[in-house]
């Protein structure tokens, strides 16, 4: 279920957003709206794939409606205080409510166990492999979203949103040359640990002082594709996106440890 490509560089890619599978089981009790799976990461797979070589993937093809593998497996929220969804979703990213029948506890232990255990432990062990081959791994967590969401964000999101949770889940220097990449992207905004600082996933396997370094790169959708159904790619907004994602994972793939 789970998608593992092995490469031989130091860079692992994180995909926890980019699935449309919703078992029939799950499907069932999602009302009209959270059948539209708007809050999906749209064609990100498809934006990052063949963009240098020797990188592992790892994604998961689950929606994040069935359970968000970018959560806090205990529910802990990432931004107290502020407008988020949880493990598993209760609502879309406007407010509006995703089901026809909310899941129970044992429900969303269940997809716990089925879905976000297996991901992350597929991406642990690439952790530990990579960081074996080389003495450090880095992980970059890619991830999309629409631009203006007034439930979630005031005014319009930035193109490249870089997440380091305030600095502490990477190199300094991992965090100086992606942050270096996007100012330098011409026609294009970026921000550092703006309104997201990075999920779950950065967080937990941020690890710099064990040599596991992980960074999220939030992009907005109109970068590469329609930011409405039916959410089309465009090739050559896409393209040239894809050159300077080239230049940051390569970037990535021959950056060391001082």
């Amino acid at each position: 279920m789970i998608e593992v490509t092995q490469g031989s560089s130091p860079l692992i890619l994180g995909l926890p957003h980019t699935g449309t599978e919703v078992p029939a089981e799950v499907a069932k009790d999602l009302n009209e709206v959270g059948r539209g799976l708007a809050d999906t990461d749209w064609h990100i797979h498809n934006l990052y794939a063949g963009l240098v070589e020797g990188v592992t993937m790892v994604r998961t093809p689950i929606h994040r409606y069935v359970i968000d593998v970018n959560r806090d497996p205990e529910g802990v929220s990432l931004y107290p205080g502020q407008n988020t969804t949880t493990l598993v979703p209760l609502t879309d990213f406007d407010g509006n409510p995703i089901w026809a029948t909310e899941p129970d506890a044992e429900e969303i232990t269940r997809r716990r166990d089925t879905y976000h255990a297996p991901y992350h432990a597929a991406l642990e062990a690439e952790m530990v492999r990579v960081a074996a081959l080389h003495g450090f791994a880095i992980l970059y967590d890619c991830h999309s979203i629409r631009g203006d969401i007034p439930f979630l964000f005031e005014g319009r999101l930035p193109d490249f949103n870089v997440g380091t949770n305030l600095g502490t889940t990477c190199a300094p220097s991992i965090e100086a040359l992606v942050v270096a990449r996007c100012q330098h992207a011409e026609g294009y905004s970026s921000v550092l640990n703006g309104r997201f600082k990075g999920g779950w996933t950065t967080r937990h396997y941020g690890r710099p002082d064990e040599g596991w370094h992980a960074i999220q790169m939030e992009l907005a959708q109109a970068t590469y594709c329609d930011e409405c159904p039916p959410w089309t790619y465009d090739p050559v907004r896409a393209t040239r996106m894809r050159a300077h994602l080239t230049q940051i994972l390569t970037d990535l793939t021959q950056w060391r440890p001082a």
